[in-house]
């Protein structure tokens, strides 16, 4: 039976625990690499390869299941992946050797990625017009303490019991997952409205999406906006370290106001893009994120980088990112339609896919300087800029 429109604050933090799988699974046990290198006599090039595994299942992931929820349902699709997802966690808790390691990375990112993608189509399946802004801002508000939480969490873990004790809480959390799943979402899709055709029709559900220039303009800017944000990320340990020589506890402050800066954004996104537009805060967002990398951009070139303008800017660029990524998921899915899980995975596939290309360019000169970060911001968010003016999508045909 499916649950009545309009989703709850309750399935809300659920949908929003779901969706941390990201953060969560691999932020948590980025500080045990060491560790887990020497433990199973693993070179640091097979240790990284376990993150690889991962991010390259959530990107594969989410194009295969997608469809299949547009086919046969959001709910069989969570349930089943979620369960596979909570298995390979726990078993990799136990896993005796790193190349193990790496295959059940690659299934929890396969399975994983149900998650990510399937909170967002349940999201706007349960709402009705812009009001379904309000509902991916609160999940998105909950997703961005993942990052803020994680990685310290992980620390202490590791120092108190290892990496396999970390591996462990990351199983309790994955078994956690599958649980409420199970016990609070509802099936979102009634079957009058799921994909008729065979398997194969659905997956062909793609290319119409990617024909329509507003799906297609929207998912750009999702991708991009976020992509501006990962320079950030990728580069802003070299910079606030290395280059802007931050103390340990200033760095942590300054990290964690970035993190601060999207949950405080997405909270302001749930109550006014309602009432003034999710178009016209997809602007503020770009703007916002224009605005901020063209202040790094500045001030790296011309040295006069500090540490305050540093927090300052990233805030700023990180708050714009909340607003890009509600918005533009917002606009997307609400033109996907009947193929809204195909189009919930082309907005996560996306984000993995740029943000996997910006993250290596940050370095292309070296730790020694903050203008790769600033200038891979600063292409990003223009190319969302561009993109979002040019999208002006047909209104969509009468229901």
């Amino acid at each position: 039976m499916t649950a009545a429109r309009r989703p709850t604050p309750g399935l809300l933090a659920a949908l929003g625990f779901i969706t941390a799988v990201g953060p969560f699974a691999v932020d948590m046990y980025l500080p045990s690499f060491t560790q887990i290198g020497t433990d199973l006599a693993a070179p640091a090039s097979s240790v990284q390869l376990t993150l690889t595994a991962f991010l390259i299942g959530i990107g594969v992931g989410q194009l295969i299941l997608g469809p299949l929820s547009d086919r046969f349902g959001r709910r069989p699709v969570l349930v089943i992946a979620l369960a596979v997802f909570a298995a390979s966690g726990v078993a990799m808790a136990f896993t005796p050797t790193v190349e193990v390691f790496i295959a059940l990375r690659l299934v929890q990112g396969l399975t994983g990625a149900a998650g990510m993608m399937l909170a967002r189509a349940i999201a706007v399946d349960l709402s009705e017009g812009e009001t379904a802004v309000r509902a991916l801002s609160l999940i998105a508000m909950l997703v961005g303490l993942g990052p803020l939480i994680a990685p310290p969490i992980g620390g202490a873990v590791a120092a108190i019991a290892g990496w396999r004790g970390v591996l462990g809480v990351l199983a309790a959390i994955s078994v956690a997952m599958f649980v409420l799943a199970v016990a609070v979402v509802p099936e979102s899709l009634p079957p009058e409205k799921r994909h008729a055709g065979g398997v194969a029709s659905a997956f062909a559900r793609y290319g119409t999406l990617l024909r329509d220039g507003g799906v297609r303009g929207y998912v750009t800017v999702f991708a991009f906006g976020f992509a501006a944000m990962m320079a950030y990320i990728s580069a802003s340990p070299f910079v606030g370290q290395t280059v802007l020589r931050m103390p340990p506890l200033v760095y942590a402050f300054g990290f964690a106001a970035g993190a601060a800066g999207i949950v405080l954004s997405n909270l302001v996104n749930a109550r006014v893009a309602p009432r003034v537009g999710v178009r016209r805060m997809l602007l503020v967002g770009v703007a916002l994120s224009v605005v901020a990398s063209v202040a790094l951009a500045v001030l790296a070139l011309t040295g006069a980088l500090q540490p305050a303008t540093f927090i300052l800017c990233a805030f700023v660029l990180t708050s714009a990112t909340g607003l890009i990524m509600s918005n533009a998921s917002a606009l997307a899915l609400a033109r996907a339609a009947a193929a809204r899980g195909a189009g919930a995975a082309l907005l996560g596939s996306s984000q993995f896919l740029v943000g996997a290309i910006a993250s290596p360019l940050v370095g292309l000169w070296g730790e020694d300087t903050a203008v790769p970060m600033a200038l891979v911001a600063l292409v990003a968010s223009a190319v969302a800029a561009v993109v979002v003016l040019l999208t002006r999508p047909r209104p969509l045909p009468a229901a």
